[in-house]
C-alpha cells in the first residue's frame, strides 16, 4: 500500500507570497521524502490563485536533487494545452534528472478559465486527449516515429532526450470519465481517482464504476494501479481541524467557481470565495472525511482503503492558506505512526487481488 502528498500551492490571500506557497511546496516534499512518503505530486494550474504551479515537471525536476528516494509526480499535467514534442521532452528530462522517479499523470482538464486563456476550445479536449494518449507511448519510446490524426500531426520525428525509465515513465490517467477509465485499463495504464469531498457512499460508487469499467474490457480492476486522493487530517486540536475543514471547503469552492464559469474577482487573479450549489457544511465535511484522532483516522482510513481497495492514497496537504508550519507536522506524524499503523491493520495479504465472481467465471 502506498502513499503519496498531493499539493496544490493554493494562494488563498496576498497575506501568502507566490514565493511563501513556492517555498512552503518544496519544503513538504522535502519533509515527505524525509517521511518515507512514497510519492509527491503536483497539480498544475493556470491565471489565478487556485493553483500556482503551471508545470508539474518543472516542479519535478526542481524537486529532484532536494530529495533521496520520494517519487516525483504530475497530478496532472493538461494534456490539451500542451505541444506533444514538448512535453514528451520535458517528462524525459524530469525522468533523466529526477533519476528515473517520475511518474507521469495526465488528464483532458476541466477549467473552461484556463482553456479560453490558452485559446483552447475545451469541447475539443476528449479529442485531443485520445490523440495524445496514441502518440505519447510513440514519442517516449520509439527513436523515430511519426503520427497523423485531427489535431496533432507528426512527420518522422525523432525526441532528444531518452527517460531513465526503459521503455517509459509510468503513465496515470485522472478521469472519471468511464469511457476514458476504460482507455486506462485497456493500455495497462494506471487511474487517479477522488470522491472529492464525499464519504464512503461515493467511495463504494467508484468502485463499482471501476469494477464495470474493467469487465467491460474483459479484466478484473484489480489489474490495474488505482490511485485515490483524499483530504485526510490528524489532529486533537478543534482549532487546528476547523483551520483544516474550512479550508478545504474553500478549495471546492473555488474549484467549481472557475469549473462553471461563476468565478469572480476583484482583480482578475484573486478568485471569491462563494457558495455553490453542491456546498457543504462542515460538520458535513467532517463526518465525511477521516477526519480527528489517530485512532479514528487510522480506523476510518483502512475502512476507506477496503472499500474502493486503492493501491496508492495521495493525501491532500496544502489547502487555502493552512498553517504551514502545522502540515509540516502533519507530514511527520502521518510518516511516524499513521501510515505504518494503516499497513499493520491492512495486513500483508492486503495487495492479493480477492475473487470476484466476474473475475472467475
Amino acid at each position: 500500500m502506498e502513499f503519496g502528498i498531493f499539493i496544490l500551492m493554493q494562494q488563498r490571500s496576498y497575506a501568502q507570497s507566490s514565493a511563501d506557497v513556492l517555498r512552503c511546496a518544496v519544503e513538504q516534499t522535502v519533509a515527505a521524502d524525509q517521511a518515507g512518503f512514497d510519492t509527491a505530486w503536483y497539480a498544475e494550474h493556470h491565471f489565478s490563485n487556485y493553483g500556482l504551479c503551471a508545470s508539474p515537471l518543472m516542479m519535478v525536476a526542481h524537486c529532484a536533487p532536494l530529495t533521496q528516494r520520494i517519487r516525483l509526480g504530475s497530478a496532472v499535467c493538461v494534456l490539451p494545452l500542451y505541444h506533444p514534442a514538448r512535453l514528451m521532452a520535458e517528462a524525459a528530462f524530469a525522468d533523466t534528472v529526477s533519476g528515473g522517479r517520475l511518474e507521469l499523470g495526465v488528464g483532458a482538464g476541466y477549467q473552461q478559465f484556463e482553456f479560453d486563456r490558452f485559446g483552447v476550445n475545451l469541447a475539443d479536449a476528449p479529442a485531443i486527449f485520445n490523440e495524445f494518449l496514441d502518440v505519447l507511448p510513440l514519442g517516449i519510446k520509439e527513436r523515430v516515429f511519426s503520427f497523423e490524426g485531427k489535431h496533432i500531426n507528426f512527420p518522422p520525428t525523432a525526441i532528444s532526450i531518452r527517460p531513465a525509465q526503459k521503455p517509459m515513465p509510468p503513465i496515470w490517467i485522472a478521469t472519471g470519465d468511464a469511457a476514458t477509465q476504460r482507455r486506462a485499463i485497456r493500455d495497462g495504464h494506471n487511474l487517479f481517482v477522488t470522491a472529492l469531498l464525499n464519504g464512503k457512499d461515493k467511495l463504494a460508487t467508484l468502485r463499482q464504476q471501476l469494477e464495470g469499467a474493467a469487465q467491460q474490457e474483459g479484466r478484473s480492476i484489480d489489474g490495474t494501479k488505482v490511485a485515490l486522493l483524499r483530504c485526510a487530517f490528524v489532529s486533537d486540536n478543534e482549532g487546528e481541524i476547523q483551520s483544516f475543514l474550512d479550508c478545504a471547503r474553500y478549495q471546492r469552492r473555488v474549484s467549481e467557481s472557475l469549473k462553471f464559469r461563476r468565478s469572480q474577482s476583484d482583480d482578475g487573479y484573486m478568485v471569491l470565495e462563494q457558495p455553490g450549489p453542491n456546498d457543504m457544511s462542515l460538520d458535513t465535511i467532517r463526518a465525511n472525511l477521516p477526519v480527528g484522532s489517530v485512532d479514528y483516522v487510522i480506523e476510518r482510513m483502512v475502512e476507506e482503503i477496503r472499500i474502493l481497495r486503492p493501491k496508492h492514497v495521495a493525501l491532500q496537504t496544502q489547502l487555502g492558506d493552512f498553517d504551514h508550519a502545522t502540515m509540516m507536522r502533519q507530514i511527520e506524524l502521518w510518516g511516524e505512526r499513521i501510515i505504518p499503523a494503516i499497513r499493520r491493520e491492512l495486513g500483508p495479504d492486503f495487495a492479493q487481488p480477492p475473487v470476484f465472481a466476474a473475475a472467475a467465471e
